[in-house]
């Protein structure tokens, strides 16, 4: 029953069987949980936000360390204006900057700054370290391989039904 009284409409399939219920509980759980964490160890080590994080990994990956906006916005699975607001308040934060592309002046282009670089460069052990402690610590190493699987075929499903458009270089895994 919804708060009005009335039941709650049924999804077209039907609800989720116990065992999907329980496995997207669990992902929910553990990925709202990581991200806190993640996000707290960031700010408290590196003064980064895990978004900014996010940001400056992809950045620094890239060619150059430079990025069209959009294929940034679709690299790290964010909406181009979100990722807009985002970069600029980086930039006036010295991590990053935002303008015309030297090769094409129709599109914004992202770029690490020696300070981004800098910045990440410091927060990425500490980063990878609770990545270890509270996720890989928590697996047993014979489940490494068949949860990579999972993922990826999940990302793939993702990528095919979603709405964003797949990253640049994504392409799906070979079985």
């Amino acid at each position: 029953m919804s708060r009005n009284g009335k039941a709650a409409p049924v999804p077209e399939g039907g609800w989720l069987g116990s065992d999907e219920q329980r496995a997207w509980l669990a992902y929910v759980r553990i990925q709202l949980r990581l991200t806190y964490e993640m996000n707290r160890q960031l700010v408290a080590d590196s003064g980064l936000s895990l978004p900014d994080y996010d940001v400056l990994t992809a950045l620094g990956v890239a060619d150059d360390e430079r990025m069209p906006i959009t294929a940034l916005a679709a690299h790290i699975g964010w909406e181009r204006s979100r990722l807009s607001h985002h970069v600029r308040r980086m930039d006036t934060r010295g991590l990053v900057t935002c303008g015309p592309s030297a090769a094409d002046k129709r599109v914004t282009e992202v770029a690490l700054t020696d300070q981004g670089r800098d910045v990440l460069d410091q927060a990425a052990p500490g980063h990878v370290d609770l990545v270890r402690q509270l996720f890989f610590d928590g697996l047993p190493a014979k489940l490494l391989g068949p949860l990579t699987e999972a993922l990826e075929g999940v990302y793939a499903n993702i990528i095919k039904q979603g709405t964003l458009p797949p990253p640049a270089d994504w392409r799906p895994t070979q079985d």
